[in-house]
């Protein structure tokens, strides 16, 4: 076999011909070059990679309750992760009364105006998740959630959990995508 391998060299070295020097000195060149093209492209890799946090916050939506953004932009702007809404008149900072259906709407229009402030249309909305105290107001909401969207509908999961913050009976998160 390496007798076989020198032979090669041999015949490329005699293809060369007169500068056959320079070309086993490339040869010996080619590790080196291998591995600063790819430490060049791991470092280009990393610089794509390197999330951009952007907090979104707006007062057309209810301040968060806890230790929370509204929203959240990541890499140069292309995802936002909206905080759960949850039925807040923004402007009393009180959960309005109602119906579920009431909620989902007060719920939605807190959404939507996070979505804005990040420069989003509800139609970027890709995947939302509905939190419910009760199953049982799952057409209730469904109807009202329906109304914010014109069609081709964000992936989702409904799930009903024991209670939500300040007694309300839905809370939205929603993640949105361009």
């Amino acid at each position: 076999m390496e007798l076989a391998k020198m032979a090669t060299i041999r015949s490329c070295i005699a293809k060369i011909g007169s500068n056959w020097k320079f070309a086993v000195g490339m040869i010996s060149l080619i590790p080196f070059l291998v591995i600063l093209l790819t430490d060049t492209l791991a470092c280009q890799q990393r610089e794509v990679l390197e999330v951009i946090k952007k907090i979104i916050s707006t007062p057309n939506a209810p301040e968060a309750i806890g230790p929370y953004s509204q929203g959240v932009m990541v890499t140069g702007g292309s995802t936002l992760y909206c905080s759960g809404q949850i039925p807040l008149d923004p402007k009393t900072g009180l959960i309005i009364s109602g119906t579920a259906a009431d909620q989902t709407r007060r719920v939605m229009d807190n959404l939507k105006a996070v979505v804005e402030a990040g420069g989003y249309t509800m139609g970027d909305i890709v995947k939302t998740t509905i939190y419910l105290t009760d199953l049982a107001n799952f057409t209730e909401v469904n109807n009202a959630y329906k109304e914010y969207f014109a069609g081709d509908y964000p992936a989702r999961a409904t799930v009903q959990v024991a209670a939500l913050p300040k007694g309300a009976l839905v809370e939205i998160d929603a993640i949105a995508v361009r």
